[in-house]
């Protein structure tokens, strides 16, 4: 049977645009306790729970897609030619994360994104490529490594070099921090369920098509479309709020 690889696998981008609505209300709500409209403690409790389950979905989808995108090409691309073009889709995302960086010290200054999640997701596409072929290893390099990120959260260190890594200084505040050490764990976790629900770019289960209701096409879409969402997103939201509240 002749596979098609033009095609997108719906569910994945479902599940994608749900992690977009739950990013886009986390940061409405951060918004409106910066801006003193309804104070909220956001890093605890259930809302600092949620914060984590929407990013853990975002960036496990981030191996899932590695994982397609790799089915993809494997037959027609050289290893130089994937390595490249890894290379270059992770500087690109990563570069992006710098704008943000940017643009976060500009307006926030104090609490200002160091290494947030487009940091996180372009240095772990660069580093995925060893990993691209691996299932089960996958699953257990991505445990350990969440585990990892789980231990150091529990310790506060004197230095600021390896912040990237999960080494969380003394004096550190971010508004948004997704160190390798635990979420790189997570996009390992997302290649070995792509590589063994998506093998060679075929579906291994059967689900059934839901992508023609309409409330599902919305997430699809917000799911097909989520780098560009994710950029403009928080502009458009405290423009709102600058509009309507303010």
């Amino acid at each position: 049977m002749k596979i098609n690889y033009e095609q997108r696998f719906w569910e994945i981008d479902f599940v994608r645009g749900i992690a977009i609505i739950m990013m886009i209300l986390f940061h409405l709500l951060y918004d409106l306790n910066f801006f003193n409209i309804y104070k909220i403690n956001l890093y605890s409790g259930y809302f600092l729970l949620f914060a984590y389950i929407g990013g853990t979905i975002f960036i496990s989808l981030v191996g899932i897609s590695l994982s397609l995108s790799y089915s993809r090409i494997k037959r027609t691309f050289s290893k130089k030619q994937i390595l490249f073009k890894n290379l270059l889709r992770g500087l690109k995302i990563l570069g992006l994360g710098m704008i943000i960086t940017l643009a976060s010290w500009l307006y926030l200054k104090q609490g200002f994104i160091i290494f947030g999640v487009l940091h996180c997701i372009g240095l772990s596409i660069i580093l995925s490529y060893p990993f691209l072929r691996l299932r089960y290893l996958n699953l257990f390099f991505g445990i350990i490594l969440i585990l990892c990120g789980v231990i150091l959260k529990n310790y506060i260190f004197n230095f600021y070099w390896l912040i990237w890594l999960g080494f969380t200084p003394y004096t550190f505040y971010t508004v948004d921090y997704y160190p390798l050490l635990p979420w790189f764990g997570a996009v390992l976790v997302g290649l070995f369920l792509g590589n063994t629900f998506y093998p060679n770019y075929k579906r291994k289960i059967i689900i059934k098509d839901f992508s023609s209701i309409a409330p599902l096409r919305i997430l699809i879409f917000l799911g097909r479309n989520s780098l560009i969402i994710y950029l403009l997103h928080q502009p458009i939201l405290i423009g709102i709020l600058y509009l309507f509240l303010l």
